[in-house]
């Protein structure tokens, strides 16, 4: 890993970080940065997950610290979530590099799409019944297992769908998101797909960038950060699914 593209990890790592504090998304810049960066794709998925463990934390407990209070809502859900996370992070691991790649590239463009209509909180309609809770939260801890990027963005819709406010709903989205990385990560380590020099350098500018999100999702503003997150994504997955030449 040569000085410019450690460089980059941290870069990119600290706008990711910020981006997932602030609302979610932040796992479609940084896998594909570690993929340019040499590490193979299955590799550059579980790799990534270090430094959403360390900056899901300094989110957490940033807002923990900003008064922000979650950890009562995201008890009850974390069950299928954490099982959907183990199952989903043994399944992606059978992927060839190769696929997974394809599979992500493809996955960026509704992610990113999501990303441009940020969740509102509805405090209308029926509230959802204990089996379609235990469903949609399973399929989620299976989504954020497998392939993580975007987990955010879905958490958020689903939260806000329940009637949360954005900011309880980003601090319970980044409790619900250590825990589910907290079971995936170890999973991929147990794999082989972890290089260490690469995730740990993503983990210090993710790390940095969780708790300064954290602090701006609760001081509120980020059309900036996000318009620049939508033309990245797109152009990382551009090339990712092999559309431009450098």
């Amino acid at each position: 890993m040569s000085g410019w593209e450690a460089l980059f990890l941290v870069v990119g790592g600290f706008t990711a970080g910020v981006i997932n504090a602030m609302a979610g998304g932040g796992s479609i810049l940084t896998v594909p940065l570690l993929v340019i960066a040499g590490v193979p794709g299955n590799a550059a998925n579980g790799s990534n997950r270090l430094g959403i463990l360390t900056s899901t934390a300094a989110s957490a407990t940033s807002f923990q610290r900003l008064g922000v209070g979650g950890l009562a809502h995201a008890a009850p859900i974390l069950a299928p979530v954490l099982v959907g996370s183990f199952l989903g992070s043994l399944a992606i691991g059978q992927l060839a590099d190769d696929t997974f790649e394809t599979v992500f590239g493809l996955l960026m463009v509704p992610l990113v799409l999501l990303s441009l209509r940020p969740p509102k909180a509805a405090t209308d309609g029926d509230a959802w019944s204990r089996p379609v809770t235990f469903i949609v939260f399973l399929a989620i801890g299976l989504y954020g297992g497998a392939v993580q990027a975007g987990v955010g963005l879905v958490l958020l819709a689903a939260l806000s769908r329940a009637g949360f406010d954005l900011v309880t709903a980003n601090h319970i989205k980044a409790l619900i998101t250590l825990a589910v990385t907290l079971v995936a990560f170890p999973v991929f380590v147990w794999q082989g797909n972890v290089v260490w020099i690469p995730a740990l350098t993503l983990a210090v500018g993710l790390t940095a960038g969780g708790w300064v999100g954290a602090r701006i999702a609760v001081e509120g503003g980020e059309r900036l950060i996000r318009a620049v997150m939508v033309v990245a994504a797109l152009a990382l997955s551009a090339k990712m699914l092999g559309f431009l030449p450098f």
